[in-house]
């Protein structure tokens, strides 16, 4: 019966994992029905395949900032030991 509400009133899709800044993963609150943003931004259901492709994805970003993170604090402590310098 849950997907009866969503046949008359529509999907009440709530966001559920943020993959990436993009790339989102969504669940009906109702019926539990799965879906992802793709690579041109429409939504799609969520298939094992776009699941582990999102599982990819989040790493990679992970990785990213963990990496701008560490130069960003680098090239700060830089900045602060030549103002100690000068």
């Amino acid at each position: 019966m849950k997907s009866i509400h969503c046949i008359v009133f529509g999907h009440d899709f709530k966001v559920t994992r943020q993959v990436t800044y993009h790339v989102q993963e969504y669940t009906c609150k109702n019926c539990k029905k799965e879906l992802t943003t793709s690579s041109n931004g429409n939504l799609i259901e969520l298939t094992p395949k776009f699941k582990e492709i999102n599982d990819v994805l989040e790493r990679i970003h992970h990785k990213r900032l963990v990496r701008i993170n560490k130069r960003r604090k680098f090239n700060k402590t830089q900045k602060e030991a030549k103002l100690m310098i000068a």
